[in-house]
């Protein structure tokens, strides 16, 4: 029997091929970066920098709550070979929104499942979190009540197998690697001086990972 649960195919950025290249990514002429299983299509112009939208498999095509979304019936893709960067998988991906529970409501009217709210701040200081799994991917709604009314899509966090390749490529342009929230990992942000269009974090692992 098939999975039938949602998995995220394809994820659209707002930003440069050449920017993505120059912090450690494959890239190829299409603007097209394969991470994990997931693909990420840079289309730089056409919409305002940052995070555009992405399509799941297994979703509707619409707008969640802010979310643009679009349904995806490809085939599950081979995961890809790490980055020179280090990176091998997405981690997850953040999405902010003003109301929380409005849209924990509208992901799972959609066919997501909330598998755990988080009724605590970050420790940056963001707002309240709900969690949802997309395969190997996973949401993380944070609720921030200077956002837009509506959700919206914000960040990645990328799996790595160790921090050094990072570190050795990026130099000034990531952060010091860092205790994790989770136990047993680290993570190191990248710094806006790399000129990125989203706000990116380099994670390991932890403890027993597949």
């Amino acid at each position: 029997m098939s999975d039938s649960r949602p998995t995220v195919d394809t994820i659209t950025v707002a930003d440069a091929p050449l920017v993505w290249r120059e912090v450690g990514f494959d890239v190829d002429d299409h603007g097209r970066c394969q991470i994990g299983t997931v693909m990420l299509q840079l289309l730089p112009g056409k919409f305002p920098r940052g995070m555009a939208g992405w399509s799941v498999r297994g979703l509707s095509t619409g707008d969640i709550d802010g979310l643009p979304t679009e349904s995806s019936e490809a085939p599950p893709r081979d995961p890809a070979p790490p980055h020179p960067n280090g990176v091998v998988a997405i981690d997850h991906v953040v999405a902010f929104t003003a109301d929380r529970m409005r849209t924990v409501a509208a992901l799972e009217a959609a066919g997501l499942e909330v598998r755990r709210l988080r009724d605590e701040p970050t420790p940056a200081g963001g707002g309240y979190q709900a969690f949802f799994r997309l395969g190997e991917v996973i949401l993380e709604v944070i609720e921030q009540k200077a956002s837009s009314p509506q959700a919206r899509l914000w960040g990645l966090s990328f799996t790595v197998e160790s921090l050094e390749p990072a570190t050795a490529l990026l130099g000034d342009r990531l952060s010091e690697p860092r205790d994790a929230v989770q136990p047993g990992r680290r993570i190191a942000t990248l710094r806006r001086s790399a000129g990125v269009g989203v706000p990116i974090a380099f994670m390991t692992p932890g403890p027993g990972a597949a």
